[in-house]
């Protein structure tokens, strides 16, 4: 593990500028799945992991948080505990892929440690665009602070969390502006924590990812978190994996930097040993970098 304030960290491990790469090299630097052997073993793990799940906690399945048929989310609650902080988890799969039911896989974790778990459906691409799924992830957690007050006056933390395209949909979550529209407070979302996310969108106008996407400039600017930085003062965790290439551990960098310097609590975490897709599975496991953070989020006061 390398941990640092990215404030303070050079960025020389780092590409420096995106537009100084020609095509094919920016292609490979946004090939996610390229990165491993086998992207089809690693997507199955998922599902394979959470799937138990269901069976082996109480579950509330296919909430719906809002007026879309995508728009539902499975709850695992601590029994016995209303006011127990939350993990909400928003999956991967490049905006156009995955679902909730392959991102329960740490429940049980989180749940023995008196953690909440929620993971959602969005629509996804490229039926839905973006600022679609922005928004429905923002209903999500609005739905989830006024089903939590009903159960208990003070609920804990909401932590939001997400992987790849789930980092920048969390991120902004995480982002300013919206909490009075949905009537929630503006600090309804305590602290996040992103793996290997993607927090600039305009290198993706020239990567595969545009021909589900279709972006135009105003998405890029009015959807890209690094426009679009949390609130001082809010903990944000950015976390990569050793095996990510080195755009997408540039932009968590640049991202964690940005934050760092509004005024945020940020912690910047390279993890060993994992790559792009493997890394969130960390979650099952109580010793690791991934649960370290939430659990520390997750304490009344922070």
């Amino acid at each position: 593990m390398r941990c640092w304030t990215p404030a303070t960290n050079s960025r020389k491990a780092w590409v420096s500028d995106w537009r100084s790469l020609d095509p094919a090299a920016l292609e490979r630097e946004y090939n996610a799945r390229a990165t491993v052997s086998d992207i089809d073993a690693e997507l199955r793990a998922y599902r394979e992991a959470s799937t138990p799940m269901y069976d082996a906690l109480e579950c509330q399945r296919n909430l719906a948080y809002g007026p879309s048929p995508d728009e539902t989310l499975d709850l695992f609650p601590v029994p016995g505990h209303p006011e127990a902080p939350l993990l909400l988890f928003i999956h991967g799969g490049y905006w156009r892929a995955l679902s909730k039911a392959d991102s329960v896989f740490m429940a049980r974790q989180m749940v023995a440690q008196g953690v909440a778990v929620a993971a959602i459906d969005y629509s996804l691409a490229p039926a839905a665009r973006l600022g679609t799924m922005v928004a429905q992830c923002r209903r999500a957690v609005a739905w989830l602070h006024a089903q939590r007050l009903a159960r208990h006056p003070k609920p804990g933390h909401i932590i939001v969390a997400g992987s790849s395209a789930g980092a920048h949909l969390a991120a902004m979550v995480l982002a300013p502006g919206w909490q009075g529209g949905l009537q929630v407070p503006t600090d309804v979302v305590h602290a996040g924590v992103l793996v290997s996310g993607l927090y600039d969108l305009a290198p993706l106008r020239q990567t595969l990812p545009q021909t589900w996407l279709q972006l135009d400039a105003q998405d890029v600017q009015a959807l890209s978190p690094q426009q679009h930085l949390p609130d001082p003062y809010r903990p944000v965790h950015v976390v990569v994996a050793e095996h990510d290439t080195a755009e997408f551990k540039r932009q968590s960098h640049d991202y964690a930097q940005a934050c760092a310097l509004r005024g945020n609590p940020v912690e910047f975490v390279q993890v060993a040993g994992r790559n792009h897709f493997d890394i969130i599975l960390d979650w099952m496991r109580a010793d690791t970098v991934l649960t370290r953070c939430v659990l520390a989020l997750a304490q009344p006061g922070d």
